[in-house]
């Protein structure tokens, strides 16, 4: 299957010929190790195999990730500078918007970095030590943003539905507050999934098909009874990621009725028009971890989930800038209050 005469054949399509480079690599990898058992071993690792396995594409994926990277760094760290510097900025909403512009910093850095080294590199090897510290901040930080994007809703619900009580209901306090048990839940739960992969075995291929060590590709490699496991992702996780995209539409729900009781059509969209950049994050943040995590590990697709998780660790918080500066007036405001302090 992995000879020169495959690879030779013009009428194989490049999506099949990925796929084949990628069983090839698997398999050689297999025969190197099969005599060894390394699951408890924290000296052995894993490969990552990352986006392609063409030879071609990786520089020009690396160019590509490392610009978006560039992006997300600068566009986030613009957000928080805009957000510190102008007072009229100072309340809740951005409040929590800056903390999101953080985490997603962090979130990205947990993964993009290795990524692009691997572009440039042969081996694209992780140690396994290295692979349960990625798991961890990759989980904690991504699971910190949904519950970031939770309070986002629920200060939108009170501004809308009681703003004549919102700045005692939305205080400093409370702010500070669902800022630190978003942080401390996601980082509990991150630390209890990286426990029990850490139990795992793995007595043959040490591929990982996939860009980083996300908890579904390392699952299909364990030899061990994954079942255990797999309860705590569809309960626990459930539970923990769930919980704030519940508070999330229930916050809508509540808020799409008090719009609905507002008599003037203008005033309907003046009122959802500061919900929309919101909404919009949610939509791309939520739209591709459903896709990937709430389904079976036995329905995993390699390319299909590759995709998805790009959208969400790579594309979403790329865009939170775009969609926050462009789409609001007081961040323009705030962006060119920016701008002409930095010309003088």
């Amino acid at each position: 299957m992995c000879g020169d005469g495959v690879w030779g054949k013009e009428n194989m399509g490049v999506d099949q010929r990925d796929v084949m480079k990628e069983c090839c690599v698997d398999n050689a990898l297999k025969e190197k190790n099969d005599n060894s058992s390394w699951g408890s071993s924290s000296t052995s690792g894993f490969i990552l195999l990352g986006l392609s396995s063409n030879p071609q594409l990786q520089k020009p994926l690396f160019i590509t990730f490392l610009s978006m990277y560039i992006v997300i760094l600068l566009g986030n760290m613009l957000i928080i500078l805009v957000i510190r510097s102008d007072s009229r900025l100072h309340s809740p909403m951005y409040f929590f918007l800056s903390i999101l512009s953080f985490i997603d910093i962090c979130f990205t850095s947990v993964i993009v970095p290795k990524m692009l080294v691997n572009f440039l590199s042969e081996t694209k090897a992780i140690s396994y030590i290295g692979c349960l510290v990625q798991m961890y901040f990759f989980m904690a930080f991504g699971n910190t943003d949904s519950y970031l994007l939770a309070s986002m809703a629920i200060d939108r619900l009170v501004a809308i539905c009681n703003p004549l009580q919102y700045a005692m209901v939305m205080s400093d306090g409370r702010c500070i507050i669902l800022a630190v048990v978003s942080c401390v839940i996601s980082h509990l739960h991150a630390l209890l999934r990286v426990l029990l992969m850490s139990r795992l075995s793995f007595c043959a291929s040490h591929v990982i098909k996939h860009f980083f060590c996300d908890t579904q590709p390392v699952l299909k490699l364990s030899c061990s009874d994954t079942s255990s496991s797999q309860v705590v992702v569809m309960t626990e996780t459930l539970a923990v990621i769930v919980t704030p995209f519940l508070c999330i539409i229930f916050s809508y729900l509540r808020i799409i009725v008090a719009i609905l009781k507002i008599p003037s059509a203008s005033g309907k969209w003046k009122t959802f028009s500061t919900c929309g950049s919101h909404l919009t994050i949610v939509v791309l943040f939520y739209g591709s971890i459903i896709y990937v995590y709430f389904r079976p590990l036995s329905s995993y697709s390699v390319v299909k989930d590759r995709v998805a998780t790009v959208m969400y660790t790579v594309v979403t918080p790329m865009l939170n800038p775009f969609i926050y500066s462009l789409r609001n007036k007081d961040m323009k405001q705030g962006l060119g209050k920016l701008r002409d302090r930095i010309k003088f």
